[in-house]
């Protein structure tokens, strides 16, 4: 499975949620990420390093670059030497498969 070529769906307030179950096998092919829970919900993060706050961003603009694209839109902060990326999806409060989607996809870019 190559998550972070898979086209994502359009996603509306009546898509399924991934239960914990399906979660935890996407989870296995992003090792970087973890499951945090924010307010009861859901989402996929990480920290990505870098050397100074011009690398971190340029990263942060190729992820939003990625995001319009795809039409899917992570929570980014971006700092001296780091940037935290937070994937969930918003319209159903939960992870949707996208949001491993688009995670793989900033592995990518990251790397």
């Amino acid at each position: 499975m190559d998550l972070a070529t898979e086209a994502c769906e359009s996603c509306h307030k009546d898509s399924q949620a991934l239960n914990e179950s399906e979660i935890a096998v996407l989870l296995k092919s992003l090792p970087d990420w973890e499951i945090v829970h924010v307010d009861g919900v859901p989402t996929l993060q990480r920290d990505f390093k870098f050397k100074n706050f011009v690398e971190a961003l340029a990263f942060t603009n190729n992820v939003g670059e990625l995001a319009e694209v795809r039409n899917h839109h992570p929570d980014i902060l971006t700092a001296w030497g780091r940037v935290h990326l937070t994937w969930y999806t918003h319209a159903i409060s939960g992870l949707h498969r996208n949001d491993f989607r688009c995670a793989a996809a900033s592995d990518q870019l990251f790397n």
